[in-house]
């Protein structure tokens, strides 16, 4: 850790630098299969979806940062390269390589879903160690992310 003035525990900064660590690979995990989907959805409503994917990416991205950024508030480093993202993402592989736009939003809805539950498991871990301020990002986050939750699953809704 690098010397701080911050004022919580070490000991909650060694927590709360792992626990941004750990959700930080998952961020970028997403942000890379929102891309992925970005680049490949096909169909008749492909500028749609593509633009929806191309917003959803600008704000994961913002996570991202978010996330990096409290770390090293903390003290700490951040591990957010190619390959250690690879190891640590418990984020599901995206399953879509090529494909229509309903399989795009299938899969998409699915890792956001999965990153939506797992930033609330962060708002829980930072409020058990007394830590508002990590508290308050992954609550921004969660919030953040059931809105493009919604909004990517509208698609899999019927009209009517």
């Amino acid at each position: 850790m690098y010397p701080t003035k911050n004022d919580l525990p070490e000991t909650t900064r060694r927590q709360m630098i792992d626990l941004c660590n750990a959700r930080l690979a998952d961020a970028i995990d997403l942000q890379t299969q929102t891309k992925q989907a970005h680049w490949n959805v096909k169909g008749p409503h492909f500028i749609a979806l593509h633009e929806l994917f191309d917003k959803v990416n600008e704000d994961v991205e913002d996570y991202v940062d978010l996330i990096a950024e409290r770390a090293v508030q903390l003290g700490g480093g951040v591990e957010g390269t190619a390959r250690s993202v690879a190891k640590r993402s418990t984020l599901p592989e995206y399953p879509v390589k090529a494909g229509s736009g309903r399989q795009h939003v299938d899969a998409l809805s699915s890792v956001l879903a999965a990153f939506g539950k797992l930033a609330r498991g962060a708002i829980e871990e930072s409020q058990r160690v007394n830590d508002q301020d990590t508290n308050d990002i992954f609550i921004e986050i969660s919030r953040g992310v059931d809105k493009w939750l919604w909004m990517v699953e509208a698609h899999l809704q019927s009209e009517g």
